[in-house]
């Protein structure tokens, strides 16, 4: 498969559903809003003020807009007191709208509004799946890359390759309509 036709099916997987065009319309982010406030929820937060970093622990779940992370651990770099970059690790799974991604480790990094997960990367909108070792989405441009590095191939995995399945949507496997019946060959 041709690269930009992979870019297009992950495209369609991560946004709204049927859309097949190589790179997604403006506008369509993952349901990712990053003018709203970033919710942070966890068991545990322990601070670094000099590094103007804290790090939330036990069942962690960020919100913004429509999408939820959650993780078992997530790093917040705050220069200034503003969120700049978030590195989650342990169970990453990503909710949007348009579909999830799990991984075992993510960065989402604001100002570049871009989402990077790594290692045993998989994919789910609706029945349809792809699986990789790592994605890149930038909202910005609303295009997603799927890449598996044969050095760090997952077991079950062929060595760098990237698996899709897509399952037609109910209905659309029809068997054309039969044509009438002539009644005058009885």
């Amino acid at each position: 498969m041709r690269p930009w036709k992979t870019l297009s099916l992950v495209g369609a997987m991560l946004t709204a559903a049927g859309l097949a065009a190589a790179a997604a319309p403006s506008g369509m982010n993952l349901g990712l809003d990053s003018t709203q406030p970033i919710a942070v929820n966890a068991d545990a937060f322990l601070a670094d003020l000099n590094k103007d970093m804290g790090t939330y622990s036990g069942n962690v779940i960020v919100t913004q807009g429509e999408v939820r992370l959650h993780a078992d651990e997530v790093t917040v770099h705050a220069p200034g007191g503003r969120a700049a970059r978030m590195e989650a690790n342990g169970n990453v799974i990503v909710d949007s709208p348009s579909g999830q991604a799990v991984g075992d480790s993510g960065v989402y990094d604001v100002s570049e509004q871009t989402i990077r997960l790594t290692g045993n990367v998989v994919l789910t909108k609706d029945a349809n799946v792809m699986r990789g070792n790592a994605l890149e989405v930038s909202m910005a441009t609303g295009l997603a890359r799927l890449t598996a590095d044969a050095a760090i191939a997952s077991p079950g995995q062929p060595p760098g390759r990237v698996q899709g399945l897509f399952v037609p949507a109910p209905g659309s496997g029809k068997a054309p309509p039969q044509p009438p019946a002539n009644p005058g060959n009885k």
